[in-house]
């Protein structure tokens, strides 16, 4: 590793009073192989309210006047100066250690994200399920079928981040998401099963229009698909034949979808790479895994290994949150 900064982490707030729980997670970091900083956009229109940390010479505060967070971190990213980028919401925090362990990953590893283990929270910061992310290497066709590896529980190579060109700005609600599928689509992931971040789920006190990004979501997927190198990909990640039914999936759904749009040739492009899928997938035909994957929506296995780990009830509006954001990572 070289001696520039090792991570910068951005922080878009609307002035929220949990930002400074996030800031100080991260400044409270034991953290000394390299540097790091912390970036806040304040995207909330108005001044932030005093904070010691606003004094620490590891945090810079960038204005944007209310852009939207996905311009707010795409500011951000434009200022960081480390290697790596992690974007954490201002009611979220890192958990001690969350650098070291990723530090030892990057050590490892080349890979373009670099990922932990997730806790997810209610709004009361008490714990729900913990998710453990079982997706290196090339991971895309999981990544489209539904897996979620939260950004907070992540680092990114900043020149992957770019190469994708950052935050969709037009994919609001869902750009989490977005961004993850591009990133699987050019480059491979690597992770440790340690819980590094805690994200907060709930509509309360959320910015996040929950319908809206489910049908946003969708559309960025058919985006994506419309990129030159994802046949491929899916296929070179496909290494079961539960993945390879996926595939075939993954196309018909979309010719279904674009069916319904109107848009006919893409419905009919959709359908010949179904086709296809189907052919590459012959000798997986005859086994259930593939069926079961071909006629049923993806179930998130991080979220079930998340649900078994805790061994109890998890409150119905808990529930309610966990199902807007695994439908949101469905194809």
């Amino acid at each position: 590793m070289d001696d520039t900064v090792f991570c910068s982490t951005i922080i878009p707030t609307i002035g929220r009073d949990l930002l400074n729980r996030a800031v100080e997670s991260v400044l409270a970091q034991d953290f000394t192989r390299g540097d790091f900083e912390v970036i806040v956009v304040n995207d909330s229109g108005r001044s932030l309210a005093p904070a010691d940390w606003l004094q620490s010479p590891r945090v810079r505060l960038v204005e944007t006047q209310r852009c939207e967070r996905s311009i707010a971190r795409n500011t951000g990213a434009a200022l960081a100066r480390g290697k790596y980028l992690n974007f954490l919401d201002d009611d979220d925090w890192l958990l001690p250690g969350a650098l070291d362990h990723w530090w030892r990953q990057v050590e490892q590893r080349e890979a373009g994200l670099v990922y932990g283990g997730t806790q997810l929270v209610d709004r009361a910061g008490n714990p729900i399920i913990s998710l453990v992310h079982d997706l290196p290497g090339n991971c895309f066709v999981q990544v489209m079928a539904g897996e979620w590896i939260p950004l907070q529980a992540s680092l990114i190579k900043k020149d992957v981040f770019f190469a994708v060109g950052g935050f969709h700005p037009m994919v609001i609600g869902a750009e989490d998401i977005d961004l993850l599928r591009r990133l699987a689509l050019v480059s491979n992931f690597s992770g440790t099963d340690t819980l590094v971040a805690c994200v907060g789920m709930g509509v309360e006190e959320s910015s996040t229009d929950y319908v809206r990004s489910i049908h946003v979501a969708r559309w960025a997927r058919e985006e994506i698909l419309n990129k030159p190198g994802v046949w491929g990909r899916l296929q070179d990640g496909a290494n079961s034949s539960y993945w390879r039914g996926r595939i075939v999936r993954t196309y018909l759904t979309s010719a279904v979808w674009n069916l319904t749009h109107k848009r006919l040739w893409t419905a009919v492009s959709r359908g010949i790479f179904a086709a296809s899928g189907l052919v590459h997938a012959a000798g997986h035909m005859g086994r259930r895994e593939f069926w079961a994957a071909l006629l049923r929506q993806h179930e998130s296995q991080a979220f079930l290994r998340g649900f078994e780990m805790a061994n109890r009830p998890v409150e119905r509006r808990n529930l309610d949150e966990l199902e807007r954001a695994q439908r949101s990572a469905q194809m």
